[in-house]
């Protein structure tokens, strides 16, 4: 192959790197939201919102470190921030709808991954 056709190839494959770049940096920003909103879930005791949290993190993050840690330390801080002498809990409805944003925004980012076929 000679050198500018191989130059060519390798810069068509470059390009699409940012795009990439920027779509996974949503992703994450969208999974440290819904962890933010776990974490004040939990500190509110309300299990519901927490296990419709955790659904939805399993069912749109990729299962890598990364999205992992960010969603745990984003727990931590909104169940900290929750925590907090003074802080009060908002009604369940008005965290369900917290939730429902962060999931149109996961949907948008990182759509769920089809179920394998049996």
């Amino acid at each position: 192959m000679k050198f500018p056709t191989a130059l060519i190839l390798l810069l068509s494959l470059t390009a699409p790197l940012p795009a990439l770049a920027d779509a996974i940096e949503a992703g994450v920003s969208a999974v440290r939201n819904l962890g933010t909103l776990n974490g004040q879930a939990l500190a509110c005791a309300d299990r519901d919102a927490a296990a419709h949290a955790k659904m939805l993190m399993l069912a749109h993050s990729p299962k890598t470190a990364r999205f992992g840690s960010a969603y745990e330390e984003a727990t931590q801080e909104g169940y900290l921030a929750q925590a907090r002498p003074g802080a009060t809990c908002p009604d369940a409805k008005t965290r369900a709808g917290k939730i429902e944003e962060v999931a149109q925004q996961l949907r948008s980012v990182l759509p769920a991954a089809a179920p394998a076929a049996k």
